[in-house]
């Protein structure tokens, strides 16, 4: 139903490698994300973190049940899909900004540096 791939629906020509649950796991693992960790689903949940975010956010409800896994199977407009997943992106980033600030979300990002995920200088 959404754009990312959902289980059974990729097929052995689809360029992703396998196919992933959860909505955080296929958004931190796409091209172009690599710098995004995975934000503590307790953290999302937590309405206080998300203060003032659904005045920014165009469908935000419906962009953080994508997030949490937790949307409806109800049919909707292409039109309508394509504006809830651009939005859960925007939703995503926006949270992902405020937690990589906090204790946890530090460490999480340290780790990916000490892995080499954002590169390596040649020298």
């Amino acid at each position: 139903m959404f754009l990312f791939p959902i289980v059974g629906e990729l097929s052995s020509t689809d360029s992703d490698s396998e196919c992933c649950k959860y909505w955080v796991e296929w958004f931190t693992c796409t091209e172009g994300n690599e710098y995004f960790c995975d934000v503590d689903e307790d953290y999302i949940l937590d309405r206080f973190n998300l203060t003032n975010l659904p005045q920014e956010v165009p469908h935000y409800h419906k962009a953080m049940e994508l997030i949490t896994d937790q949307i409806d199977e109800k049919p909707m407009s292409e039109e309508l899909r394509e504006q809830v997943e651009r939005s859960a992106k925007h939703l995503y980033g926006l949270i992902h900004a405020r937690y990589i600030i906090t204790a946890r979300g530090l460490v999480k990002m340290l780790d990916k540096y000490k892995r080499g995920d954002f590169g390596r200088c040649p020298r």
